[in-house]
């Protein structure tokens, strides 16, 4: 008989903070509201297989010092109303270890660091951090048409008028939560009921075709092509500019590969270095980091 309740272990590669990973998402704007928790704990839904899950997530180990072993990553506790069957639970532990970065190997990483001084700063700051990604790239793909141009609270406004549109909420610990759609569902959504939703037409008909192309995607391929040849698919997307592929690859595919410089980079970087960074000088900080350049930028911007 399958349970409507799966307990899982979820490991991480050392060093890993989880109390880091909650800090960030506490303060993340895009998802402000859209998980719950105390202390160290986080809850969230997800919508996964087609079926709404429950999702509480708490750092594993409790105990464990009693008897000399030692276990880095997370107690997953897996909630449905319908049985969660053995593939939907490897699903829900595939996407919540891809969007906390529990895989994330950051000894590289941290290596590179050690020879750059100023930034080592930020290392030690955020020591144990793996990047927080959108639960899926096609969240971050709506998220991106929606943010183009707008207030956050705007943006956000427009998302949760989505997910509201459809019966995605859960009651788990005296929270009632909600899942971001999944892409059957947006699917059915015409252009004038998106439009009616986020309140602008022409973003509107951006979603309309952005969702219908990434459908026929293949998503295995975004996270394992190399990197160019995704970004120009990316960039063959309603709405998406060099901008928004940027923040999909990275945010959304986890895609490292390359970071280059925008505003928001160049103004974080000038203040860990301590002088106006330009955007070659950017280029040749970001080229010493090779294959993490996108972690190089990403910790610039949360703990610069």
């Amino acid at each position: 008989m399958t349970d409507t309740t799966v307990h899982m272990f979820l490991p991480a590669t050392p060093p890993f903070d989880f109390g880091a990973t909650l800090r960030f998402l506490r303060g993340f704007p895009a998802m402000v509201g859209e998980q719950a928790g105390g202390g160290s704990a986080l809850t969230k839904v997800l919508r996964v297989n087609g079926q709404l899950v429950g999702v509480r997530l708490s750092p594993a180990g409790a105990g464990l010092e009693r008897v000399g072993l030692e276990r880095v990553g997370l107690e997953c506790v897996v909630e449905s109303t319908r049985p969660v069957d053995a593939e939907t639970a490897a699903a829900v532990g595939d996407q919540v270890g891809f969007h906390l970065g529990l895989d994330d190997d950051l000894a590289e990483f941290y290596a590179l660091a050690e020879r750059d001084r100023p930034f080592g700063v930020v290392v030690a700051r955020l020591h144990g951090y793996h990047q927080v990604k959108f639960p899926s790239p096609l969240e971050l793909l709506c998220w991106a048409i929606l943010s183009q141009r707008v207030p956050l609270s705007t943006a956000r406004a427009a998302k949760h008028a989505l997910t509201a549109e459809f019966d995605n909420g859960m009651a788990l610990d005296g929270h009632v939560l909600h899942a971001f759609p999944d892409l059957d569902q947006l699917l059915t959504l015409t252009g004038q009921r998106l439009a009616e939703l986020v309140g602008n037409t022409r973003k509107a008909g951006y979603l309309h075709r952005a969702l219908r192309q990434w459908s026929e995607m293949d998503q295995r391929a975004l996270r394992t092509d190399p990197y160019e040849q995704v970004r120009e698919r990316l960039l063959t997307l309603a709405g998406i500019g060099p901008w928004s592929a940027t923040f999909l690859l990275i945010r959304g595919l986890g895609r490292m590969d390359h970071m280059p410089a925008d505003r928001e980079g160049l103004r974080a970087a000038s203040k860990v270095y301590g002088h106006s960074i330009s955007e070659s000088e950017f280029a040749a900080l970001a080229a010493h980091y090779g294959p993490w350049q996108a972690y190089w930028g990403h910790y610039l911007r949360v703990g610069g």
